[in-house]
């Protein structure tokens, strides 16, 4: 897209939410449309856990085994269909060699949080694995009580200090 094309699409975005503005009209586009614009998300995005982020210390990721872990759930469409990204696709994206990529993946293995499962394709032998992401699921389903706990805890603290004096609790 030319500098040209993408600043008359901007143009339009912003003259259509000033129009929706005038007429009092809700802005309905979806909110990572309005952060990003149209044409990024319509490239692609990826449905991630907060608590993923959260929790990367606790769960064991360093951060390039996060990254690897954001790269196969980019890939990870539907509960039932394993990502199965090629360790070069993933190590092209990062700017890693597909080896150093196997380490961490190998890593994560032997954590539980992954498990690489082999593929063929008959007549062409071995392609690239199926990853079995259950173990990631399990690790951030069990650190999932303690992250709702602080949650609540922490709404109900904010909720106290906002009390008139004489109704806050000692």
């Amino acid at each position: 897209m030319s500098d040209n094309t993408k600043n008359d699409t901007e143009a339009k975005v912003v003259d259509f939410v000033n129009l929706l503005a005038m007429a009092g009209k809700p802005d309905t586009r979806k909110a990572s449309e309005k952060k990003f614009g149209k044409p990024v998300m319509d490239v692609g995005f990826c449905i991630t856990p907060s608590m993923l982020m959260k929790a990367q210390a606790r769960i064991g990721l360093n951060p390039v085994q996060f990254n690897i872990v954001m790269q196969l759930l980019d890939q990870w469409w539907a509960a039932e269909r394993r990502p199965w990204p090629s360790k070069a696709t993933i190590a092209e994206r990062m700017g890693m060699s597909p080896r150093q990529i196997q380490r961490h993946i190998a890593e994560m293995e032997g954590a539980g949080l992954i498990r690489r499962i082999g593929r063929t394709k008959p007549g062409k032998g071995k392609t690239s694995n199926e990853y079995d992401l259950s173990g990631l699921v399990k690790k951030m389903q069990e650190l999932e009580p303690e992250f709702t706990q602080a949650k609540e805890e922490a709404k109900a603290r904010s909720k106290a200090l906002t009390q008139p004096k004489h109704k806050q609790s000692a």
